[in-house]
């Protein structure tokens, strides 16, 4: 029996149960975790009473209870909150790993964690740190420094190297102590603290620069699920694979993935590849028709997968095997001895880097829990899941769909098209264009089915809300077909031109195909043929996803949208939305798609998502106010998923500008975004910049008279090319209106009388350019005279300016 480590166990219990009622839920969780997962390998060894098993249960039954509460839990702490509670939590997982030998290698990243943490906070002003927790975010620097310099002296390195890609170089080379504490002179750094060396980058690759703004929400979506996944560099291809001469192997110090309870059950141990697989290997063959799903809920990412295998496979190209570290010198990842991997997904907004280690869950028959391929000792499809899913989450993954697997996996652009929603001659027009583009290489494609009755799921052998991988379009004798795996690599599809129909099958279509009922019925590996009119039936939507080298100009922008500004739902305004000019620059014609993606930082961002989100475009490059003037060239449905695609031809030649108006339904909080744009001409997009320098608010009412009220408007300017707003609020019963009318003017130029145009419920705006300098009579006006209520008149101008109400 090992008492020691055994009390070592309980004390971390106790540990936790002190967390948990100080509502410190991370510390809790690890504390939980780690009591429950010592004991439980200490039982295994014969190393503690197996009576223990008891309290294995209910330190992880806990553990996955606050897990799975976490964000809810979380959601009453303000920001600053959340960041203390973080970097507390990465302190105590980081002083218990530094105990254990073999693990301090992790502690010292988790410290190193911390420090560049703490310097994100103290330039991040939204934080709201006053000097209190200045001090102590000071304080857990210092700290965390001090014992990376503890852990450096124990293994004689000289030099501690922070990846920092969201500051401009320009700004920042070298961070040292005294950087961590600007406003604590006195205190310096330990005599031979190491240096702590910054990288920073604020390019997005094609040339253009980051704004500060585009920094910080790159830098604040980093944040997802409480790990870090910073933007990726190509310098991470080499120095992440650094520092492990030693040969230790590498342990994800963000620790295992998480489970269902199901998913629990089964699980007997978690083994590395090398404890699985005498041989084991990156890549054997690239084949679709090895991958296989098994109890992972993850079958839109499992088919995301066999058509990016297929595309490989057909046109020698890699696509996905590509973003997977470390690779040799052709570009082709390989087998880390030591376990350590990272992989390259686009998500939110940018390229990113997912670190993790080589141990898989396995059940008590040594078989992988999770997705791979039937080729023994096969690790690519397994790592790339294993990535996605500690990035969603967990294994205890809520669901997704393959355009937003396929984004992230390739950059490429999705399109949704709705099965349910479009007329049949268009559905004509889809599958030409598929049919086309797919034996091209342009797009990948997969299937999704909607809500099914056990009886329809029966009778057709689909599953409900399942997604499906396309592999093959064909047409043949006039019949449009489609090749489709199931992820699950079993449960066929059973009507038309399944491997059952004796039908419709010909001698002619069968060689063509080479395809035959009879063999297909003799193995069920969930590959089917089904033509286009039954998907039209019996699925909900395609998912396409095209290749983002189609467009040979492209443009970005990332921004955030805080909740508090405009009204929740933007039907009478969109005047307080974020808005773009679009500038293409036209030959003859091009295709212009834009991409709004909504950055996820939790798992309730997708699993449970309530924001919906739009892009409204308009043919003018101007601010627009009023969502129907001008009439919108197009105002997509509001979907709750956070990637939507609008896509334009542009005809004409020439500069063309459009406006681009970022909407939501109901907004509810502040969503982080980037909107780009895949041209095929030179395109440009920046936020649009209004010339106002001064604005004024005054309230008013009618009384229910036949005399409008009326705002006396001077403008103190020495030019007459002033801008100048006027934004009318009232009652949403009331039709209203805005007039202007010169009074005078400073050097008798005349300006005619200008109105907001037809009356128009609780909201109106009227927009002037080159006003002279002089005074102006501001009438407010409902349609019925005999309304009687309150309104607030906003004035905002590019020169300074007075107003008063006129007396009548």
């Amino acid at each position: 029996m090992d008492e020691k480590a055994t009390q070592f166990a309980f004390e971390l219990s106790q540990k936790a149960i002190y967390f948990d009622q100080e509502k410190k839920f991370e510390e809790a969780i690890f504390c939980y975790t780690e009591a429950g997962n010592q004991l439980l390998g200490l039982i295994q060894a014969e190393k503690c009473l197996p009576i223990y098993r008891k309290n294995v249960m209910e330190c992880i039954n806990r553990a996955e209870f606050l897990k799975a509460n976490l964000q809810n839990l979380k959601k009453q702490y303000p920001p600053h909150q959340n960041f203390i509670e973080n970097v507390d939590f990465l302190m105590l997982k980081a002083s218990v790993l530094e105990n254990d030998d073999a693990k301090q290698a992790d502690a010292r990243k988790l410290y190193e964690n911390v420090i560049e943490q703490c310097l994100m906070a103290l330039k991040n002003e939204t934080l709201n740190l006053h000097s209190e927790l200045l001090a102590k975010v000071r304080s857990t620097a210092e700290n965390a420094l001090k014992a990376v310099e503890k852990l450096v002296a124990r293994r004689k390195v000289p030099e501690v190297e922070l990846v920092f890609p969201d500051v401009p170089v320009n700004e920042l080379s070298k961070i040292t102590l005294e950087d961590v504490q600007p406003t604590s002179p006195s205190v310096s750094a330990p005599a031979h603290s190491p240096t702590i060396s910054v990288k920073a980058s604020s390019s997005t690759g094609g040339g253009k620069k980051f704004t500060k703004e585009e920094l910080e929400v790159l830098s604040a979506t980093s944040n997802i699920n409480n790990k870090l996944y910073v933007p990726f560099h190509s310098y991470d291809k080499i120095n992440e694979f650094k520092g492990n001469s030693d040969g230790r192997k590498f342990t994800d110090p963000d620790g295992k993935i998480s489970l269902t309870q199901k998913q629990m059950v089964k699980l007997k141990t978690w083994k590395r590849a090398s404890e699985l697989f005498e041989n084991p290997v990156i890549i054997s063959t690239i084949d679709c028709h090895t991958i296989k799903q098994t109890v992972i809920s993850d079958c839109s990412f499992i088919s995301a997968l066999n058509i990016a295998a297929l595309y490989e496979t057909r046109f020698k190209k890699q696509l996905v095997t590509s973003i997977i570290f470390p690779q040799d010198s052709h570009g082709k990842p390989i087998y880390n001895p030591l376990g350590k991997y990272f992989i390259k997904f686009h998500i939110n907004g940018v390229w990113r880097k997912v670190v993790i280690d080589d141990y898989f869950p396995v059940d008590e028959h040594d078989r992988m829990m999770c997705s791979t391929t039937e080729n023994k000792g096969e690790l690519w499809v397994s790592l790339l899941e294993k990535a996605y899913m500690k990035v969603m989450g967990g294994y205890d993954f809520p669901g997704s769909n393959s355009n937003i697997d396929l984004n992230a996996l390739t950059g490429w652009i999705p399109e949704r098209i709705d099965l349910t929603a479009i007329p049949k001659t268009e559905k004509d027009d889809v599958f030409r264009k598929l049919f086309n583009r797919f034996h091209r290489g342009d797009c990948l494609i997969t299937l999704a089915t909607g809500k099914m009755t056990e009886e329809n799921q029966k009778r057709s052998g689909l599953v409900e809300t399942h997604a499906y991988a396309v592999i093959d379009i064909r047409c043949v004798e006039d019949r449009r077909l489609m090749k489709v795996k199931n992820p699950w690599t079993h449960s066929r599809w059973k009507g038309n031109f399944s491997e059952l129909d004796k039908l419709n099958w010909t001698a002619k279509m069968k060689t063509s195909l080479s395809f035959d009922p009879v063999v297909a019925a003799q193995k069920d590996d969930g590959i089917f043929w089904i033509d286009y009119e039954s998907v039209c039936h019996f699925f909900d939507v395609i998912y396409v996803n095209w290749n983002s080298e189609l467009f040979p100009f492209t443009s970005v922008y990332h921004a955030t949208w805080r909740q508090e500004i405009g009204p929740s739902r933007d039907i009478y305004t969109v005047g307080e939305n974020p808005q773009y000019t679009l500038t293409v620059n036209v030959k003859k014609s091009a295709a212009v798609w834009i991409l709004l993606t909504r950055h996820i930082t939790a798992i309730d961002d997708f699993a449970t998502n309530k924001e919906f989100i739009t892009l409204i475009v308009y043919e003018t490059g101007q601010k627009i106010y009023i969502p129907s003037n001008p009439r919108p060239i197009s105002d997509g449905c509001r979907i709750n998923s956070p990637l939507y695609l609008c896509q334009l031809l542009v005809t004409k030649p020439g500069i063309v500008k459009y406006t681009l108006v970022v909407a939501q339904y109901e907004k509810t909080n502040a969503i982080n975004y980037s909107v780009r744009v895949f041209s095929t001409a030179d395109v440009s997009i920046e936020p649009i910049r209004l010339p106002y320098t001064v604005s004024k608010t005054t309230r008013g009412k009618w009384i229910g008279s036949e005399q409008s009220p009326i705002e006396k408007l001077t403008l103190h300017s020495k030019a007459d090319d002033n801008s100048v707003f006027l934004e009318i609020k009232a009652p949403k019963q009331f039709s209203i209106a805005l007039e202007i009318k010169q009074a005078s003017s400073d050097r008798t130029i005349f300006m005619e009388t200008k109105s907001s145009g037809p009356y128009r419920p609780g909201y109106t705006v009227l927009v002037l350019e080159n006003v002279p300098a002089g005074t102006y009579y501001v009438k407010a006006s409902t349609y019925t005279s005999t309304d009687a209520g309150p309104y607030i008149l906003r004035v905002d101008a590019s020169c300074k300016f007075s107003m008063e109400p006129l007396k009548m």
